[in-house]
């Protein structure tokens, strides 16, 4: 491995597993639009698309994630252009993966135009957006991600069946994990399995409800750890730490995967 290929693995496993590491002052990465309060969507929201039947449907039932066609995608508050943009999101991470967002409705406008609305990857918890369906490529979701916090237990769906079940690590009560519907950020291998984040972290579009000025501003992560003490107990800063044997099931976990975090 290169010195520049580590010193990015490093760089980007500070964004991603943020809430797992030691507090530092931060401020919001710049391009990205101004977080505006919405609530976060039901997991029910990940099962089907609330399209109605017929000629005005947008998408075929099911789950979807968004891929911006340019380097910035255009956010707009509403399903129409007539009250102005939002602003304009990054089409791709800090490691240079494109983002694949996850799509939370579909709508029409008043010239019958398809819009989507996906979730953004900043604070608060369950922000989202409209996009046009045009400035967009859209594919269907075969994966699953559910947290249960009660059980402790990580359950990984593909094709709508259970394909592993892990028992992991969890937030303390002092940090929590926070619970949503949220999606799979960034993809990061690590440099050593002994090290903070074990073998691999998937970067989480959530953030820790209480770690606000860390590094990535507490982003929260699904990551390993070469503890095999850490399963079942709430023993991190918000992250999900899964055992390394374990999270070597979930390297090919893609981008935009839904990640259901419950009590």
């Amino acid at each position: 491995m290169t010195p520049r290929r580590l010193l990015l693995l490093v760089s980007i496993a500070a964004l991603v597993a943020s809430a797992c590491t030691h507090p530092v002052a931060t401020t919001a990465a710049p391009g990205s639009p101004s977080p505006s309060p919405s609530p976060s969507p039901s997991p029910q929201a990940v099962a089907a698309l609330a399209d109605p039947p017929g000629p005005a449907r947008v998408l075929s039932k099911g789950t979807f994630v968004a891929r911006s066609r340019s380097p910035q995608l255009t956010i707009w508050p509403r399903p129409s252009t007539s009250e102005g943009k939002r602003g304009a999101f990054p089409a791709r991470n800090p490691v240079g993966q494109r983002l694949e967002f996850l799509v939370a409705k579909t709508a029409r406008d008043g010239h019958g135009d398809p819009w989507l609305k996906i979730l953004l990857p900043i604070r608060p918890n369950g922000s989202a957006g409209w996009v046009k369906k045009a400035d967009v490529s859209v594919r269907r979701v075969e994966q699953r991600i559910v947290v249960d916090l009660s059980a402790r237990t990580l359950r990984y769906f593909r094709r709508g069946r259970l394909a592993d079940r892990f028992s992991v690590g969890i937030g303390r009560s002092e940090k929590p994990t926070a619970v949503g519907t949220f999606f799979v950020w960034a993809q990061v291998p690590q440099a050593s399995a002994s090290g903070p984040y074990g073998v691999f972290a998937l970067g989480l579009s959530g953030f820790s409800p209480v770690l606000k000025n860390w590094p990535g501003g507490g982003r929260m992560a699904i990551h390993g750890t070469a503890n095999a003490a850490d399963r079942g107990q709430m023993v991190s800063h918000g992250c999900v730490r899964v055992y390394n044997d374990d999270m070597v099931d979930l390297r090919q976990v893609p981008l935009g995967t839904p990640v259901v975090i419950k009590r």
